[in-house]
């Protein structure tokens, strides 16, 4: 930090003011507290401020000898350059009460304990997010100038002081076009050749659209696939309130809502068709899950493990999710549970070749233990993003009951938490026409450590497996 002139101006005997020139002035913010530290000015003995706005302070200008010079960590240095530009008006104090302490204790910077260096580091990262929410939302509309010339003109609103800091990301990027980027702050404008800046705007003074905008709403509409759908992650990247100045968001809300219910027919028309082939159209739908990312879960799972059976089955059985069996073979119940299931719909007089077995979630979540990996209970956002892949198999497979193993399973078919106490062993009306039907998971009896109350539990499955496939014209 280098030291150069800095306003200070002297209010009460122990009061200082330091003017800056703009609310992202580092280099004024540098200057100042250069001085100020090298004086020994306690933090609490000044005020920041920025150009003429008003403080309750006043007094007559102070000369602060120029100090010698001292380092500071170049880590602090960064750290300050971004976090003046937050809206926080605390920030010029809390980087200077900082500053005082680092010069004492230099290693203190790199201490994310401490609750200052906490939340300047929390300060600068919301400000670097605000900088790639500018580089990824703005949206230039083409307008022509009075002297009849092309010129791209976006409307946003950031939420810290951003724009001069970005302003060369967008030179870089648009150098040849002649652009402007309005914010309520100030406006930045590039002809070209030069950069410049101007006064704040409002929304009103940006234009509403030109027919760009209609070719690239065509286009995002043909390229969205509501497979690939995630959207708590997309609300997290692209929250909404940064939807209003984008062409393409408008759409997003009925492409979501439509989505299932376009697949659906889809399947449908599929199933219907003459000379259609049923067979092909789940092929399609699992090569289509193989390549599932709408949760985490397939960053650490070997597989997508999808249904299997006849795809005109009659009866369907939705488990939780693979296991670590399952997921190294790609095939649902060929673990330990599933060697129990097969035992119980044998017991109940069913013939698992002509019944479809799939999960509620298709990637095994787990824990690694050593060289063991645990299973672990699938949440809610993960039971969710996988609805959509039992909805495709329901309405394609059209099976008369539908029986759930376990919470998750319930949870997955019914879109509600289920109590299986409480629902177990009877008809649950589905909203396709279809019939619901609750039990336990297999893997349940698996845990229960008395032999006798083992036997008893696995005699009930057998009961609930055979009532449900009784249920079955």
């Amino acid at each position: 930090m280098e030291a150069t002139s800095a306003s200070l101006t002297s209010c009460f005997p122990q009061m200082r003011v330091a003017t800056l020139t703009t609310p992202d002035d580092f280099d004024g913010w540098r200057d100042a507290a250069r001085a100020l530290a090298g004086a020994r000015v306690p933090p609490s003995e000044v005020v920041w401020q920025v150009g003429d706005q008003p403080t309750d302070l006043f007094g007559d200008e102070a000369v602060v000898e120029t100090p010698a010079p001292f380092r500071v960590p170049r880590p602090f240095v960064d750290l300050a350059r971004t976090v003046v530009l937050h809206a926080d008006p605390e920030r010029f104090a809390l980087l200077y009460t900082l500053l005082t302490r680092v010069l004492a204790q230099p290693k203190l910077i790199d201490d994310r304990a401490d609750p200052l260096v906490r939340r300047l580091d929390e300060m600068a990262k919301a400000v670097r997010r605000d900088i790639h929410k500018m580089r990824a939302f703005v949206r230039f509309r083409e307008v022509t100038d009075d002297d009849g010339q092309e010129r791209y003109v976006a409307w946003f609103e950031p939420e810290h002081h951003i724009v001069r800091e970005n302003a060369r990301f967008f030179v870089n990027r648009f150098t040849g076009m002649r652009w402007s980027i309005l914010t309520p702050e100030l406006s930045i404008h590039w002809d070209g050749e030069a950069l410049t800046e101007g006064p704040g705007a409002s929304k009103a003074d940006a234009p509403d659209g030109d027919p760009i905008e209609e070719v690239w709403k065509t286009y995002y509409s043909s390229i969205f696939n509501p497979a690939r759908l995630k959207v708590g992650a997309m609300l997290k990247e692209m929250p909404r309130k940064y939807w209003k100045n984008m062409p393409e968001t408008a759409l997003v809300g009925s492409l979501i809502a439509g989505a299932q219910a376009r697949e659906v027919a889809m399947i449908e028309k599929a199933r219907t068709a003459p000379g259609s082939n049923i067979a092909g159209a789940w092929e399609a739908l699992r090569e289509e899950a193989m390549g599932c990312t709408r949760c985490d879960l397939y960053k650490h799972a070997t597989q997508v493990v999808f249904g299997e059976g006849p795809v005109d089955a009659k009866l369907m059985f939705v488990g939780e999710q693979p296991g670590d069996q399952e997921d190294q073979a790609g095939r649902p119940f060929v673990g330990p549970a599933g060697q129990v299931f097969d035992r119980a719909v044998a017991q109940a007089g069913i013939d698992r070749a002509e019944v479809y077995v799939t999960n509620a979630v298709k990637h095994f979540k787990f824990e690694q233990r050593g060289p063991r990996r645990i299973h672990a209970k699938p949440g809610t956002g993960e039971i969710e993003a996988c609805r959509w892949w039992i909805g495709q198999e329901r309405a394609l497979v059209k099976p008369q009951v539908t029986v759930a193993l376990g919470a998750t399973a319930a949870r997955s078919l019914l879109g509600r938490a289920v109590t299986i106490g409480r629902e177990r062993s009877k008809p649950i009306p589905l909203p396709d026409g279809g019939e619901g039907w609750i039990t336990v998971h297999p893997s349940y009896l698996l845990r229960l450590p008395d032999k006798v109350q083992a036997e008893e539990e696995f005699a009930r499955f057998v009961e609930d497996l055979r009532m449900a496939a009784a249920r079955v014209s």
